[in-house]
Order: structure tokens, then C-alpha cells, then sequence
């Protein structure tokens, strides 16, 4: 899909992708959609909190929960945006898939994460500087610097990453290096971002008196890998509902009866290695 079939500017966002590691859309959904996305995650969150493994700690006063595509009542128009379609193909390719569904939640008294990313860099990003994987993003309020902004360092995407702890965690000491070109985004709600969950990122500490929920779309190039972490489902109705088009592209398991997820993707050093 093309700038001029879309009405953006994809070879400007490529181009933020590669440099910086995230490129953004303003105002791609309304507030009004956006308050709706929030009603559905503080919905999953209770009930990802009622059972064991369903909500996992990111950190003091931080969870994650994934969740299935019907939970969320706007995941056909977000997996259908014209600019999300086209960023995933020109980055992905055009067999791209949707591997991931879920919201981080940072609470009143969340702290500083360690800088990370999100899983090891594979030799197609480190050595033949190919992304293969792509984290998009939606908050669901409009964000201040009170509320613990979402830090990136940019660049980072391409380092190898094969000394940190779990390839993932760069040591302490390096911290500063990061900190240092660290750029806190400020999103209000109805944006949307696409980001390399390689570049080294963190969250950071929350004095307000609100949350923070962000939506998690994880997409994939084929062969990346990531599905094995995640098992998104379907019922057959849904699945039925959806265009040829956009089945294609989701990786999912159609069920009679949608299963309680639990989380295999478990973050281990973000609980215990906090500052």
C-alpha cells in the first residue's frame, strides 16, 4: 500500500523506523473510540486479576494482560487502519502476521523500569539490519509527564544486544548512556505508534493519581517467531465475521469456547531488577 493509496506518508515512517526505532499517527481513532478501548481493558483487567496467571507483574504497580481479539470491540477497525495495514507491510512485508494482543497498565506508584527490550535481537535485525517484528501502541488516556511517560532511546534497535542479561537487559552501569538520549512520548488518546520493541526502552515512575493503560498489537514477519509466546483465540463467529483479507493475516486458533489466556511471555527481570 502506497502514500498515494493511503493518504500517508509510509516511506517517512520507514525512514523513522529504521533511525529512531518509532514513528507515530496522530488522532488515528477518536476519543470517543479510545474511551471505549479503556472501558474494555479495565474489563479485562478484573478479569485477568480474578485468576492465577492472568495479569503478570511488569514491575511495583505495573501488569500486563493479554487478550483475545473479541475482547476488544474495536480490534477490526484498529487491525484494518489504513496506515497500521501499511506500515506492517512495508516494514513486515505482505504476508505479514498479528501475533499479539494485550495492554500494559502502569498504576499510581509504578516505578522507573531497567532499560530493555523487549525479547533478543535476531541476526536478521543485528547483522542485516532487517526488522522483523513490530509493537504498535494506543493509549488510552491523554498522557502527561506525571503519569510515567513511555521512554525510548533511540537507535538502539541495532545494537546486538548478545552481552546483556538474557539479551534483553543491558547492565546498570550502561544506564546512563541511554538515559541520556532518552525521548519521553507524550500521547493523547487516539494515537497510535509503531515501534521496534528492540530499541531500549522503559517505563518510568508514575506520581499521578490516575493509571496509564496502553493497548499491545504485536505483528510479525513471517518466520519471526514470536506467535510461539502467545495464543490469541477466536470463536468461529467471530472468525466468520472477519474479511478474507484480515484472517490472513491474523495467527489465531478458532475455538467453540474462548480459554482463559495465561501468560507465557513473562518478563522476569522487570519485577526483580527495578532501580
Amino acid at each position: 500500500m502506497t502514500t498515494t493509496q493511503t493518504g500517508y506518508d509510509i516511506a517517512a515512517a520507514r525512514e523513522q523506523l529504521y533511525s529512531d526505532g518509532i514513528t507515530a499517527l496522530r488522532g488515528a481513532f477518536s476519543p470517543h473510540w479510545a474511551a471505549r478501548m479503556r472501558e474494555d481493558i479495565e474489563a479485562a483487567f478484573a478479569d485477568a486479576r480474578s485468576r492465577e496467571g492472568g495479569a503478570v507483574g511488569r514491575g511495583p504497580n505495573r501488569f500486563y494482560v493479554e487478550i483475545h481479539p473479541e475482547q476488544l470491540r474495536g480490534f477490526v477497525e484498529l487491525v484494518s487502519h489504513p496506515w497500521v495495514r501499511a506500515v506492517c507491510q512495508e516494514i513486515l512485508g505482505p504476508d505479514y502476521l498479528i501475533v499479539e494482543l494485550g495492554f500494559d497498565v502502569p498504576f499510581p506508584g509504578a516505578k522507573n523500569q531497567p532499560w530493555h527490550r523487549d525479547f533478543p535481537s535476531p541476526p536478521e535485525t543485528y547483522r542485516d539490519h532487517r526488522l522483523t517484528s513490530l509493537a504498535f501502541n494506543l493509549t488510552a488516556v491523554d498522557t502527561v509527564p506525571e503519569m510515567g511517560p513511555f521512554e525510548i532511546a533511540p537507535g538502539t534497535q541495532w545494537e546486538d544486544g548478545l552481552a546483556f542479561d538474557h539479551q534483553m537487559f543491558p547492565d546498570r552501569t550502561t544506564w546512563g548512556r541511554y538515559a541520556e538520549r532518552a525521548v519521553p512520548k507524550l500521547p493523547k488518546a487516539g494515537d497510535i505508534s509503531a515501534r521496534s520493541a528492540l530499541a531500549l526502552h522503559r517505563g518510568t515512575q508514575n506520581v499521578s493519581q490516575e493509571s496509564r493503560p496502553v493497548l499491545v498489537l504485536g505483528v510479525d514477519a513471517p518466520g519471526a517467531g514470536h506467535d510461539a509466546l502467545h495464543d490469541p483465540q477466536v470463536t468461529q463467529a467471530f472468525y466468520d465475521s472477519m474479511s478474507e483479507e484480515l484472517r490472513r493475516h491474523l495467527l489465531c486458533r478458532v475455538v467453540e469456547e474462548l480459554e482463559p489466556i495465561v501468560q507465557k511471555h513473562d518478563i522476569e527481570g522487570l519485577v526483580m531488577g527495578e532501580e
